[in-house]
């Protein structure tokens, strides 16, 4: 007897290839047209100045944003601008040349120097010598709470105890009690894999999301608590409890990012990190429509988290998502969302 197994499993992949081309989705862009970490219309001419040598752009982009107290975008465009200077940095010795008490020049040179420490074998050590730039920062300008998030870092790399933790958060929300970076902070210093656990990671998080202004990126928090979560596999989640909270997380997180149009680079790290947690849970249609309003910003994080090549981690995880929604059908449910063989990595 012919044992058919083989044939049957062709005809079902070309099945699957025919539905797959016949219901090629609408929405998303060719692999060439994805761009890594692609900066916005602010921080693009910073960046190319900044590759000349010249600091002029890069010192008035972050002049307006203190000047004016935008302190989300001031973190946002101070990572970016950090991220550059850690292999060209021969601008900011120049800005500081000119101008070393300038608030915004001493913060690059404090996010600098922690972002280097914390790649030193002795990271401890390191940090704690490059405390007194995160001072003279932080009392450059006392309205911002950018050195603060920097300090709460430097905190968890140093193993400061949970009250001098406590009291950097009291003085970062002081500043702006829905800042973003500084959220994040805390909430890695409460994560399983530092200083508290998975619960703590979460209830924190739950709170601080159901007390945020509407649409802000700290609603995402939840979901930032479901990725720690999900990165440890899953040994990790033990109880129906934990894969609620994930879920959950994700749900907010997609109503958070329907409140942004398609394409709009702001939230596009979070997006990322939603289509990572949902293409790990399996969602492949939701999965799929993040792709879809994420366009053709990918971010380093968390693709970065997983490989080494973030940008092929994304396109790879994209496609799978676009083939897997295709030929899956739709499952109703919270309980199938999270069927086994939903994760990727």
């Amino acid at each position: 007897m012919v044992c058919t197994m083989p044939i049957l499993r062709v005809l079902l992949r070309a099945a699957c290839t025919v539905r797959r081309r016949s219901q090629r989705p609408a929405g998303l862009p060719a692999d060439e047209e994805v761009l890594l970490d692609a900066p916005d219309e602010r921080l693009s001419p910073a960046l190319v100045a900044a590759a000349l040598g010249e600091y002029g752009p890069a010192a008035k982009l972050l002049a307006a944003t203190r000047d004016d107290a935008e302190w989300e975008n001031r973190d946002r465009y101070l990572g970016r601008l950090v991220t550059f200077a850690r292999s060209r940095d021969g601008w900011l010795t120049d800005w500081l040349a000119a101008a070393p008490h300038d608030p915004d020049a001493l913060l690059v040179k404090a996010e600098l120097a922690v972002r280097r420490a914390w790649e030193s074998p002795v990271r401890a050590e390191q940090l704690r010598e490059v405390g007194p730039l995160i001072t003279a920062a932080a009392e450059s300008d006392p309205r911002d709470p950018v050195p603060w998030r920097l300090a709460l870092d430097h905190a968890r790399g140093t193993h400061a105890t949970h009250t001098m933790f406590e009291a950097l958060w009291e003085q970062a929300v002081r500043r702006s009690s829905h800042h973003y970076g500084c959220h994040v902070a805390a909430l890695r210093y409460l994560s399983a894999a530092w200083y508290g656990s998975h619960r703590e990671c979460f209830d924190f998080a739950e709170r601080a999301a159901e007390d945020a202004l509407p649409g802000s990126l700290v609603q995402a928090l939840p979901l930032r608590a479901a990725f720690a979560l999900l990165m440890e596999g899953p040994g990790a989640r033990t109880t129906s409890v934990q894969e609620e909270r994930i879920d959950a997380a994700a749900d907010l997180a997609i109503e958070l990012s329907a409140s942004f149009i398609p394409g709009d680079p702001w939230p596009a790290e979070v997006r990322n990190l939603l289509a990572f947690v949902l293409v790990t849970r399996g969602r492949w249609e939701e999965a799929l429509e993040q792709f879809r309003r994420i366009g053709p910003l990918a971010a380093s994080f968390p693709w970065s988290s997983v490989s080494d090549d973030p940008l092929g981690r994304f396109l790879k995880a994209r496609d799978d998502t676009r083939l897997r929604a295709a030929c899956a059908p739709p499952i109703p449910g919270r309980a199938d969302r999270g069927r086994p063989g939903g994760h990727y990595a």
